[in-house]
Parts: structure tokens; sequence; C-alpha cells
């Protein structure tokens, strides 16, 4: 089983960036698929990045070229880079995992997820 643990959110002005850590433990990562998933108040949760342990992405159209999304395996660590942040982006933005390298977009196909990290952007 493995444990995540999201870090790196906080409260940023549109236009700025921040970057978000998913640490995990337990099991390393090396043979998972891990994405970023968010959840706005009042709204479903939703597929932002996802990564497979040697280096295949897949993002959400409304994050492309804004966002990137990578792993350090040495650090069992995903990380989610931010950019050009829009009020929009504001939401919990969770970690979750699969043992499996295939990426998947759907919510129910995770089987491990984090507790979440809050992402304000102010106008």
């Amino acid at each position: 089983q493995v444990q995540l643990v999201e870090s790196g959110g906080g409260l940023v002005q549109a236009g700025g960036s921040l970057r978000l850590s998913c640490a995990a433990s337990g099991r390393t990562l090396s043979r998972y698929a891990t994405a970023w998933f968010r959840q706005a108040p009042g709204k479903e949760r939703e597929f932002v990045a996802a990564i497979n342990w040697s280096g295949g992405t897949k993002y959400a159209d409304f994050v492309k070229g804004r966002f990137t999304i990578s792993i350090d395996n040495a650090k069992n660590t995903v990380y989610l880079q931010m950019t050009s942040l829009k009020s929009e982006d504001t939401a919990v933005y969770y970690c979750a995992a699969r043992p499996t390298g295939l990426i998947a977009t759907d919510i129910g196909r995770y089987d491990y997820w984090g507790q979440g990290t809050q992402v304000t952007v102010s106008l």
C-alpha cells in the first residue's frame, strides 16, 4: 500500500506560479501511474495531469501549456508545476496513484489518494 502526502499549496495572485509536491511512502512509484486531480467548491473532482514511471504524461486541455507534471524517482515524489495561474484554478488539489503504468483520467481508476492541498488564486 502507498501513502501520499501533498504539499506546496497556498495563496497566489493571478499570473503567478506554485509547485505542488506529492511524496509517496510505503511503495515506490516506479511501477505506478500518479495523477493530480482538483476539486473546486460546489464542483466535481476533475482530472488535471498524470504521469507514469517511465515519464509518459497526459494533461487536461485546460492546463496544457501552463502546468507540468514530473517525477523524481529517487525521491519517490511527483510534482505539479503550475504557471500562469487563473482564479478558476482555485481548488483543493489531490494526488492519486494506481499500481499500473497505464495512465487514466477517471477518478475511479485510482486506488490511493492524498488528503489534498488548497490552492487559492486571487485576482
